[in-house]
């Protein structure tokens, strides 16, 4: 049996960024859902995207905002079958979208409000060319082939003007940020909580405690947590400090017992233990591999096999 669910690795992956095109893909897109938010960008074609019961049509210019948890699928227009579909496909964890300014309620909150409020899922190619939204799509996919030092925060800065632009395209429509999203903001729950870990990655972290942000027991936490990520608290936890940790031995000349520190390791023996376990090689090995292949070139950024000729440039 295919289940509609499509595993989400919001540990290793909290944003993906990439081109798809309908002729060297899979396709067409059979209805499933993620928790990603999910922006499309039609770069050729016509596209018929079904969301929650929904259909919408999205031609060349527009976008598409699917929101976390919505079940959806895309085909082609029927208007435009005898075309490749080709669009940038932006997915996030909206719970990384963390920055807001003082007087706003997160991101997050405002996104779950227009989605109750039921606020436009196709936002047309005028006001996508007004809002230069075509610019931040490419920029963030190249950003993430090539993968050059600090390439995360550039995507995260770009899709978080590329949030605040879809907000402001809502507002000229009418939605209204009420206090509905001020009250979303001040409480965590499963979908949540990975921030609250995130941002206390440094500290001795206990699933015991993290139940009790959430309001739960820790024996149902536990079950709702495996069941939405698809493992344990524990394992999430192990799993994101050791992604901080490569992120550090990449891009800083930190020395290991640092890293340990920054990364909430009980000592620097630990730190080294766990990454062997998950990476099948020492921080250090890890770390002089990354540096050998940098010096060769071998990791030099390129056009994805799916990139359109017509974008080439761009990389």
């Amino acid at each position: 049996m295919k289940y509609l669910y499509e595993d989400s690795d919001l540990v290793n992956n909290p944003f993906q960024c990439f081109y798809y095109n309908s002729e060297w893909c899979t396709f067409p897109i059979a209805p499933h859902w993620h928790y990603y938010m999910e922006l499309l960008y039609i770069l050729n074609g016509a596209a018929e995207v079904h969301i929650d019961g929904v259909k919408y049509i999205a031609k060349k210019g527009e976008v598409v905002v699917i929101h976390p948890q919505a079940v959806h699928a895309i085909y082609k227009d029927k208007e435009k079958e005898n075309e490749a579909l080709v669009y940038a496909v932006l997915k996030m964890d909206m719970n990384r979208m963390t920055l807001s300014s003082y007087y706003s309620p997160k991101i997050k909150s405002i996104f779950k409000l227009a989605r109750h409020k039921k606020t436009a899922v196709v936002i047309d190619e005028q006001a996508a060319k007004d809002m230069m939204l075509e610019a931040i799509f490419h920029r963030c996919c190249y950003e993430s082939e090539k993968k050059d030092y600090s390439y995360d925060m550039i995507i995260l800065s770009e899709l978080y003007k590329l949030m605040i632009m879809i907000i402001r395209f809502w507002q000229d429509r009418g939605f209204v940020i009420d206090e509905a999203a001020y009250a979303d903001d001040d409480s965590h729950d499963i979908y949540s909580i990975t921030k609250y870990i995130d941002e206390n990655m440094n500290k001795a972290l206990k699933v015991s405690e993290i139940a009790e942000q959430c309001g739960m027991s820790y024996s149902y936490f536990a079950k709702r947590f495996q069941s939405v990520y698809g493992k344990s608290c524990k394992e999430y936890i192990e799993d994101m400090r050791i992604y901080k940790v490569e992120e550090l031995l990449v891009y800083t000349d930190f020395d290991l017992s640092y890293i340990s520190q920054l990364t909430g390791f009980s000592d620097c023996s630990h730190m080294i233990k766990s990454f062997k376990e998950r990476k099948k090689m020492t921080p250090k090995k890890f770390r002089s591999e990354y540096v050998r292949v940098a010096a060769d070139g071998t990791s030099a950024g390129r056009a994805p096999a799916d990139f359109p000729e017509e974008l080439k440039h761009l990389t």
